[in-house]
């Protein structure tokens, strides 16, 4: 755990870190005026789309396009949230429409909510009280593979072992 909360390290495909470059992580968003200047860039295309995000550690919120990888966004660093987003211009503001904690590669627990909504305030976004769309991500104790459970239904589905019901993705944690 971080002092802000807990943080995650990349767990997903290693040949998707190795490819991250130096400098090449997301848009780094800590105030209003730096997420108008970003979105102002943005085609329509890409809003029509959801974002990739994540909180860094230093929980500031970085985004890139969609097709970004997570590791990529943040750099090839630990975070403290990741997922998707998608804005929606309200009057005179921008506001989120929909956040998840979609990430497979740091599988952040729907815990990290409150580092995404500190960091979104910080943004000066308008937000939801939490995320829109939570992914329950657990790594299974028999065969190790991550999985995504759906339904409550807490069962891997590679090898039929239980899952544990709290959060347990990244075995170093």
């Amino acid at each position: 755990m971080s002092a802000r909360g807990r943080s995650y390290r990349y767990v997903g495909p290693v040949e998707l870190k190795a490819a991250v470059r130096p400098g090449s992580g997301g848009c780094r968003i800590s105030s209003a005026s730096e997420f108008r200047d970003w979105i102002a860039g943005r085609s329509a295309a890409e809003l029509a789309e959801p974002f990739t995000f994540v909180v860094g550690m230093d929980g500031v919120l970085r985004l890139a396009p969609r097709r970004s990888e997570h590791v990529a966004c943040a750099g090839g660093a630990m975070v403290l949230s990741a997922g998707e987003i998608s804005f929606v211009r309200k009057a005179d503001r921008w506001a989120v429409s929909e956040v998840s904690n979609q990430s497979t590669g740091y599988c952040p627990d729907i815990g990290s909510w409150s580092e995404v909504a500190r960091a979104l305030d910080c943004a000066g976004l308008e937000r939801p009280s939490g995320f829109t769309h939570e992914v329950v991500f657990r790594r299974c104790p028999g065969c190790q593979e991550h999985n995504i459970v759906r339904e409550e239904d807490f069962v891997c589905v590679f090898c039929g072992s239980d899952l544990p019901e709290m959060w347990n993705v990244d075995p170093t944690a």
